[in-house]
């Protein structure tokens, strides 16, 4: 077989392994549509890459109730140790407020103020971590909001630790999901808004607390962060879940009751894992380049040496490319790595897999590096082989013949 001949087929394989490596979602066509919800905004992203999956009016400003409190949470957790013991304040409540139960002097270990805040959503819980980190509320609130400058929460202003509804109070759909995968960064809060329940030792009495997130409860999916609800909020939940090795993090504001924001928040959650799938980029074993042997007619298969899986969503897009020699000499043991083949997802290396030979091949006779060695087809080669073969034989005879007159 001539050169440019076996270098036309490898380029038309190697073009067709990397084709068939690559293409359309199957399931893109059937892409679901993003539900619509009765709040009053909301959002949903992908945590890891920052992909807007859904949303409406995420960047409009609103009361936002105790959602607040995983500002107070990230601040007290910078400027507190979980095993300080601080003294509770004089907390003056109102009928309805939600509330850890502390008593004015009570001395109680930081950790368990941090969970009587994520958790019941205690009021008497964020002053207490506010006066301990700042001295005061009003220091507290203004180092609140020189973190929401540093994580560039540009729709939210803070008034309070607490989230009561107050001029100066607010955040957005987006930045409360800013905020709650900054926090989820934290070890100790990430453990903390995942918690069904949890039992607090450290203050005068033992108290058992439950969770006000009930998806966590519920849901083994989701693993947090936070309720709130005022009059002027609404009911509001800002919602982390994990499914398909995908991380998902919603906020639903403004919702007419504590069942719909409920029931609103897991539709989003759930339209979300719908537009992920996974995939097999290559398989272990699978041909994708098939290099010739040199002087031989025939060919030795290349394949991943492991497979690549990975969760893709809907309109992404998956390739691999395929990096092969054109040819190779024999002896080539089976095993033997030879290229490689690289994975991407939208333009991004994803994995580097070696190619490794699927069989072994062995080296070139010498008939067939004479065969490969002249020009033209096979049959020409040959005949010019037999031709010259009896002009010797024929001059041999001539000799013997002559030699014996």
């Amino acid at each position: 077989m001539g050169v440019r001949r076996r270098a036309w087929l490898l380029a038309a394989l190697s073009a067709f392994a990397t084709l068939a490596c690559v293409g359309p979602d199957p399931v893109a066509a059937a892409r679901p549509e993003a539900p619509e919800l009765a709040a009053r905004a909301w959002t949903l992203v992908d945590a890891d890459e920052g992909t807007v999956l859904a949303s409406h009016r995420a960047a409009s400003s609103y009361s936002v109730a105790s959602t607040t409190k995983l500002m107070t949470a990230l601040v007290a957790r910078r400027e507190l140790r979980p095993g300080e013991t601080v003294t509770a304040p004089a907390y003056d409540a109102i009928p309805g407020e939600s509330l850890l139960g502390l008593r004015a002097g009570e001395r109680i270990g930081v950790r368990d103020l941090l969970y009587g805040l994520l958790l019941p959503s205690g009021n008497d819980a964020a002053e207490a971590l506010a006066q301990a980190a700042a001295g005061s509320e009003g220091a507290f609130v203004a180092e609140m909001n020189r973190a929401a400058n540093r994580l560039d929460l540009d729709d939210t202003s803070y008034a309070n630790p607490i989230g009561l509804d107050e001029a100066g109070n607010f955040s957005s759909a987006r930045d409360l999901v800013r905020l709650a995968i900054a926090l989820r960064r934290d070890r100790l809060l990430r453990r903390i808004v995942d918690s069904p329940d949890a039992v607090l030792r450290s203050g005068a009495q033992v108290r058992e607390i439950v969770n006000r997130n009930t998806l966590v409860r519920t849901l083994p999916y989701v693993n947090g962060v936070k309720t709130g609800h005022t009059l002027d909020a609404g009911y509001v939940l800002v919602a982390s879940a994990q499914r398909k090795g995908v991380e998902l993090v919603s906020a639903v504001l403004g919702a007419p009751s504590e069942l719909e924001r409920d029931a609103e928040t897991r539709a989003l959650l759930d339209y979300g894992f719908s537009l992920y799938h996974r995939r097999t980029a290559v398989e272990r074993g699978e041909r994708l380049a098939a290099p010739a042997l040199r002087y031989q007619d025939d060919r030795v298969a290349l394949g991943p040496t492991r497979a690549v899986r990975l969760t893709v969503r809907d309109g992404q897009r998956l390739r691999t490319r395929v990096h092969a020699p054109e040819e190779v000499e024999g002896p080539v043991e089976r095993g033997e790595r030879l290229g490689r083949a690289i994975v991407t997802l939208d333009g991004e290396r994803i994995a580097t897999v070696p190619l490794a030979a699927l069989r072994s091949a062995p080296a070139a006779t010498l008939l067939q590096r004479y065969d490969a060695a002249i020009p033209g087809s096979r049959a020409v080669a040959w005949a010019l082989a037999v031709a010259v073969l009896a002009l010797v034989l024929g001059l041999a005879i001539v000799l013997i013949g002559r030699r014996r007159a």
